[in-house]
C-alpha cells in the first residue's frame, strides 16, 4: 500500500522522514533497548529529548527568553477555560469571533468572567477577517483573544488586531509553524499541535513571564495554573512523551529545510497552485475574502451538493484522503500542512481539472 495524499484538517500530514525516523527508532532509542513510548519522562534520554525540542523551537520562532515553553495536554480546547482562569485577573476580557473555534472560546470565558465580542464575521459565515485597527477594547480587558487561523472557514488573520496595549492570547494551533512569526507581539500563543507539528495530544503554549503568577481565578485546579507546569518544566505530572517527541523531530525537519522563512516561501506556492485553479474554474469555486485566505485550509465548493459528495468519493478512490468539509460547513477542504508535498496539491488540481472536464 503506498502512502495516499493526506488532506486532513488534523490529525494531519507528518513529514515522511519523521515517521521513518520515528520507525527506525522505534523499538531502541539511542541505544537505551527501549521505544520512547516506554521510557520514564525522568530519565536522562527523555529529559535531553524535551529539553532539545524546547530549544529548536525557540529557535526557530525566535523566542526570547522573557516567554516560557509548555508542552500541555487537554487540547486546545482546554485553553480555552485555562486562560481565563489564569489570565482573567479583573474578569473581563475581549473576544474576536472569526469561526467556531473562536466562538467556543468566547463562549467558555462567559463562565468566568465578562468576555466581550468586540468583533466578529458571522453574519458572512465567518468567510473573512473583520477590520481589527480600531475596535472597541475595553479599558479593564485583562487580555484580546483571536483564532488567527480558522481551521474551518479558511481564513487567516494577516495583520494582528490593534489591542491598544492589551496582551493579545492567539490560538495559532492550524498556522502553527508556517511561518516565521514576532512572538513579542503577543502575551500569550498556543496551538494543539495536531494540525501542523505533530501527534494529536500535545498543546504547545508560549507564554510571557509577567503573565504567569499564583493569582489564578479561585477553584483553578492545579492541573490547569500555568506557573505549575513552568515551576516543572512541563514535567509536573507524565506528559504526553512520545507526543513532544514526534514534535521535535518535527521542529528538526524544519530546521533542515531552512527553517519558518522558507516554510512561508513553500507554503505561499502551494496555496497559489490551488487558489489560482479555484480564481479560473468554472465549476469549484472558493468561499473566502480573497484577502483573508489562508495558506493552510482551503474550502472550496461546487454550488452542488450532489456533485460535491460526487467529487469527495472520486477523490478519495484516486488517493486524496479527507477532502470532505466540515460537518458544520460541508463542501470541500484540501488542508496543506507544511507537511504536505507540493506534489500532492499539484496533482489534486490536476484532478479537479479532469473531474470538472468530466462533469461538465
Amino acid at each position: 500500500m503506498s502512502r495516499v495524499y493526506n488532506f486532513s484538517a488534523g490529525p494531519a500530514v507528518l513529514p515522511e522522514e519523521v515517521l521513518k525516523e520515528a520507525a527506525a527508532e522505534m523499538l531502541d532509542y539511542e541505544g537505551t533497548g527501549m521505544s520512547v513510548m516506554e521510557m520514564s519522562h525522568r530519565s536522562k534520554a527523555f529529559e535531553k529529548i524535551i529539553n532539545d525540542a524546547e530549544q529548536d523551537l525557540r529557535d526557530l520562532m525566535n523566542i526570547p527568553d522573557n516567554y516560557k515553553v509548555l508542552f500541555l495536554q487537554g487540547g486546545a480546547s482546554q485553553q480555552f477555560a485555562m486562560i481565563p482562569m489564569n489570565l482573567m485577573k479583573n474578569k473581563v476580557a475581549d473576544y474576536i469571533v472569526t469561526g467556531q473555534w473562536a466562538k467556543k472560546a468566547y463562549q467558555e470565558a462567559q463562565i468566568y468572567g465578562k468576555a466581550n465580542k468586540i468583533a466578529s464575521s458571522e453574519d458572512k459565515t465567518f468567510s473573512y477577517i473583520p477590520d481589527c485597527s480600531d475596535l472597541p477594547i475595553s479599558e479593564d480587558a485583562d487580555y484580546v483573544y483571536i483564532c488567527e487561523n480558522n481551521t474551518i472557514y479558511g481564513t487567516k488573520f494577516k495583520t494582528l488586531p490593534n489591542t491598544k496595549g492589551k496582551p493579545l492570547v492567539s490560538d495559532v494551533s492550524s498556522c502553527f509553524l508556517s511561518e516565521p512569526v514576532d512572538v513579542t507581539k503577543y502575551g500569550l500563543i498556543y496551538g494543539g499541535v495536531q494540525k501542523n507539528v505533530g501527534p494529536a495530544g500535545v498543546v504547545i503554549a508560549i507564554i510571557r513571564e509577567d503573565l504567569i503568577t499564583e493569582d489564578t481565578l479561585p477553584g483553578t485546579p492545579t492541573m490547569l495554573k500555568y506557573k505549575i507546569h513552568v515551576d516543572n518544566q512541563s514535567l509536573y505530572n507524565t506528559p504526553p512523551a512520545y507526543g513532544i517527541y514526534i514534535c521535535g523531530k518535527v521542529f528538526k525537519w524544519i530546521k533542515r529545510m531552512g527553517g519558518l522563512e522558507e516554510m512561508k516561501k513553500l507554503n505561499e506556492k502551494k496555496a497559489g497552485i490551488l487558489y489560482d485553479f479555484l480564481d479560473q474554474s468554472e465549476m469549484f469555486k472558493g468561499t473566502v475574502a480573497k484577502e483573508d485566505r489562508s495558506l493552510m485550509n482551503v474550502p472550496f465548493v461546487t454550488g452542488n451538493d450532489e456533485l460535491d459528495a460526487k467529487f469527495v468519493k472520486e477523490a478519495k478512490a484516486a488517493g486524496f484522503e479527507n477532502l470532505k468539509g466540515h460537518r458544520s460547513v460541508g463542501g470541500m477542504r484540501a488542508s496543506i500542512y507544511n507537511a504536505m508535498p507540493m506534489e500532492g496539491v499539484e496533482k489534486l488540481v490536476e484532478f479537479m481539472k479532469k473531474f470538472e472536464a468530466d462533469n461538465k
